[in-house]
């Protein structure tokens, strides 16, 4: 009878906690606005797993605070005035973009992020492609040691390894010069809090900061939201932006990932000044002290002699539109011959799925480079999942096998590209701060192409028989993960 007792309250225990566990589910779930994907996911990743389902709620569901959201919406974006008058003294015509450089398409693509986000489009920009790590840190090094004003950067990870280092040193050194350097860092990107890897350079007068976050605790309790922009801006006249970050597995120095493939960006001209101008953004809304007001040294007049016309477009959960998500679908609408992706993760929405699988049965040629190894187990399978889906629709799909594919990287009928931090999947589009730059230049996105092609011929082509041949437990581990993909 005691035994019969105990399980009779043991059951209606269970029941207890399933009913408390499920009306608090739905309560978490559509109390905050979000995407219905997203809620249906999060819904079913609580509802199956109890008490263990809110601890990854609490870590990975939370979105930002109101008032981190209005000290982003409240900055004042900076050199602005002067990024349009530099350009209007430059221009001797009034056409938003040369017809020998682009097609009239393309001029509703720099409307659009014109609309949505205020990108200027600058023209005349030297731009430089980096693809090696090794090449792209020697560029900016070289960059950094000739700065006489200012130094800014950004970026996602910056591990303490033998890179980190070295970076931080060199700007202790320009910084015991009189440099003003600023740095922001994401926790989370940077497994944790690097008060020990900057103290001496804040020490000598260089600020960092840890993006929207405390910089005393060791790491950040949310998951999502993440900065993921990698920027450098030195004395306003020369910028980079692109895919890597700061740390030895970028240089291709870790064994488990092999080579580093990525790609980066070094600019001169008036597109560094909108890669400032975001970087104070987000420095004057992370920063409780010390924010920077406009100042013509941080935006000089620039005198490039280059032939590419580009903007600057970021993104992040501060704004309902996701505005590169937009910019890539609207590249893949105006395609007339080819879709060129690179991407370490392919987890799109309904809308980039839809677009890619309408061009590609209308006989535009449309290729997918990913990895060929995880370095996020969910994510790769979720990746594999809808590579197959675009695989039906008529697209070719090729997974990169000479290292790690981290290029971020989409090329249009040779004609138009975008080179940044925005992954093609989910998270990049609602989750994360992000930051790209679309240019628009026919001799670039040719030199571009031509390297994605040199991908191509370092990568496998994937059939249908390469599918068939995974196992059931691969199978389940993919539909699984293309259930949870909105929240991945």
């Amino acid at each position: 009878m005691g035994a019969a007792t105990k399980m009779l309250d043991l059951w209606i225990l269970i029941d207890f906690v399933v009913i408390i566990n499920t009306i608090t589910s739905f309560v978490i779930v559509f109390r905050e606005k979000r995407d219905i994907s997203a809620t249906w996911a999060w819904l079913l990743v609580l509802l199956a797993l109890p008490v263990l389902g809110f601890l990854l709620y609490l870590f990975a569901g939370r979105k930002l605070s109101h008032r981190r959201i209005f000290d982003l919406k409240a900055q004042e974006p900076l050199g602005i005035d002067q990024i349009v008058a530099n350009q209007k003294l430059k221009d001797d015509d009034n056409e938003l973009l040369p017809a020998n450089q682009v097609t009239n398409s393309a001029r509703e693509l720099v409307r659009l992020f014109l609309e949505t986000d205020n990108a200027v489009l600058t023209k005349r920009n030297a731009v430089r492609i980096y693809t090696d790590g090794e090449k792209l840190f020697e560029s900016i090094f070289e960059d950094v040691r000739r700065a006489k004003h200012h130094i800014n950067i950004e970026f996602f990870t910056w591990y303490n390894d033998r890179i980190g280092q070295e970076f931080v040193r060199i700007l202790e050194k320009k910084a015991r010069h009189g440099v003003h350097v600023r740095v922001i860092y994401d926790t989370l990107g940077s497994h944790g809090s690097k008060q020990k890897l900057f103290k001496h350079l804040v020490e000598l007068g260089g600020q960092v900061e840890p993006f929207l976050t405390s910089k005393f605790l060791p790491f950040t309790l949310r998951l999502n939201f993440r900065d993921h922009r990698k920027l450098v801006i030195i004395d306003g006249k020369t910028g980079y932006i692109g895919g890597f970050n700061v740390g030895d597995q970028y240089l291709s120095r870790k064994e488990r990932f092999g080579y580093w493939r990525d790609t980066h960006l070094r600019v001169v001209g008036d597109a560094v000044l909108s890669i400032q101008s975001r970087f104070f953004l987000d420095w004057n809304a992370t920063t409780k002290r010390d924010h920077v007001k406009f100042d013509q040294r941080y935006f000089p007049r620039t005198n490039s002699n280059g032939s590419t016309s580009m903007q600057i477009v970021s993104s992040g959960p501060d704004d309902d539109r996701e505005k590169i998500k937009q910019g890539y679908v609207k590249m893949i609408s105006i395609a007339t011959k080819s879709i060129y992706i690179e991407s370490p993760y392919f987890v799109p929405d309904v809308s980039v799925l839809e677009a890619l699988s309408i061009a590609a049965t209308a006989g535009i040629d449309v290729r997918l480079i990913i990895p060929d190894r995880p370095d996020h187990p969910f994510v790769y399978r979720a990746t594999e999942y809808y590579s197959r889906e675009l695989m039906n629709a008529g697209g070719k799909v090729y997974t990169y096998e000479n290292g790690f594919m981290h290029s971020k990287m989409v090329v249009i009928d040779g004609k138009m590209v975008s080179i940044g931090s925005a992954n093609m999947d989910i998270r990049s589009f609602k989750l994360n701060f992000e930051a790209n730059a679309f240019l628009y230049d026919r001799e670039f996105a040719h030199a571009t192409e031509l390297i994605f092609l040199h991908d191509q011929q370092k990568s496998r082509f994937l059939t249908s028989e390469y599918f068939q041949q995974q196992t059931h437990l691969v199978k389940i581990k993919q539909t699984l993960s293309r259930l949870l993909a909105p929240i991945l």
